[in-house]
């Protein structure tokens, strides 16, 4: 089965046609800066691309509905809607690029597949706010967490049995993965809790929240837009580019100092509460943009966890392109850079959800 995989990001849409053994026949990226995509242009990109049996759709919020894979019908539709404001980031432009591939391609069966699934399996405990009974049985309270697809891979690609996967890119996340299955994560309820990222805060006291709309109202939707999109390293650095902060920091320069050691602390110190979650770690996993590309951050992340058992070798790491083992020769925990691929993984939960 050939799957046309679609992943709606903040500017574009990607575009990746996967034969029956995963091989990229052909991709495209589209712009897309209001999670619109040109009519005539994803039409063009979708003829190029060549025929597909099914089309596969990244989706980042399921809720507690969606646990697996889903065939999309009008029904699944309007109820993916109902979760927009949980993801306001993202599930848009997913509904967007999921309503302008289906009028282009209408005969053909379109997939949604839920960055939230895989974390279905966290256990009560790890789930669980501690908000009152009755607010979290009437809204559905709980932590979801997200970037699943990619946590997904991970599990199926290092089989070690306690692994903490870190996937650092513009959004940034890290799950505890015990034989396979998802036991913690540091995203909640939305994709705005845990590590510092690129434009969101991570985890912030939520009486520092209730405090700025209480004593300088600050209104609601100013406070939404400015955790999502003008924290995280922006916030601190004035950049989102952790390349550029890299540099800066490596010159000296102050605001680019702080928010190099912001990141690193709080990347650190979810590390070690994932690894409280499995009991102990045998594998530490990097992924995504940064994880896969920025050597000095892998190198000071695991300078920090050498009580975990952590340690690479700094000429792997430096050398380090696509998936590469990176631990020093006799480390009781093994290290691995492993290329992120959200497409093999929603193209496997397409052929599974159709062929059975």
């Amino acid at each position: 089965m050939r799957v046309l995989v679609v992943n709606a990001g903040s500017s574009s849409v990607k575009l990746a046609l996967l034969d029956g053994d995963d091989t990229v026949l052909a991709a495209r990226e589209l712009p897309a800066p209001h999670a619109r995509v040109d009519p005539g242009a994803l039409r063009d990109a979708l003829g190029s691309l060549g025929a597909a049996d099914a089309v596969g759709h990244r989706v980042v919020h399921g809720g507690t509905r969606f646990r697996a894979a889903v065939r999309v019908d009008a029904e699944v539709e309007r109820a993916l809607r109902e979760l927009a404001d949980l993801a306001p980031l993202h599930q848009e432009k997913s509904l967007a690029a999921l309503a302008a591939v289906s009028a282009v391609l209408p005969g053909v069966p379109a997939v949604a597949c839920f960055d939230t699934a895989f974390h279905a399996t966290i256990p009560e405990a790890a789930a669980t706010y501690a908000l009152p009974e009755d607010w979290r049985r009437r809204w559905a309270l709980r932590r979801y967490g997200f970037h699943g697809l990619s946590h997904a891979w991970i599990a199926r690609t290092v089989t070690a049995p306690r692994v903490v996967s870190c996937h650092l890119g513009a959004g940034a996340s890290l799950c505890a993965i015990r034989h396979g299955r998802s036991v913690d994560t540091t995203m909640g309820f939305t994709p705005l809790e845990g590590l510092v990222m690129a434009t969101r805060s991570g985890s912030v006291d939520p009486g520092l929240v209730l405090w700025l709309q209480e004593h300088h109202g600050v209104a609601a939707r100013e406070l939404a837009e400015a955790l999502d999109h003008r924290s995280g390293l922006l916030g601190l650095a004035g950049t989102a580019d952790l390349r550029e902060i890299l540099e800066r920091a490596g010159d000296g320069d102050a605001r680019a100092v702080l928010a190099r050691d912001v990141y690193l602390h709080r990347l650190r110190a979810g590390i070690a509460a994932m690894t409280a979650a499995l009991g102990g770690l045998d594998a530490l996993v990097f992924t995504g943009g940064a994880g896969e590309r920025a050597a000095s951050v892998r190198a000071a992340t695991a300078r920090g966890l050498t009580f975990l058992g952590v340690a690479i070798d700094p000429d792997k790491n430096a050398a380090a392109g696509g998936d590469a083992d990176i631990s020093a020769a006799g480390a009781p925990v093994h290290t691995h850079v492993v290329t992120a691929r959200e497409d093999r993984e929603i193209a496997r939960q397409v052929r599974e959800l159709l062929e059975g």
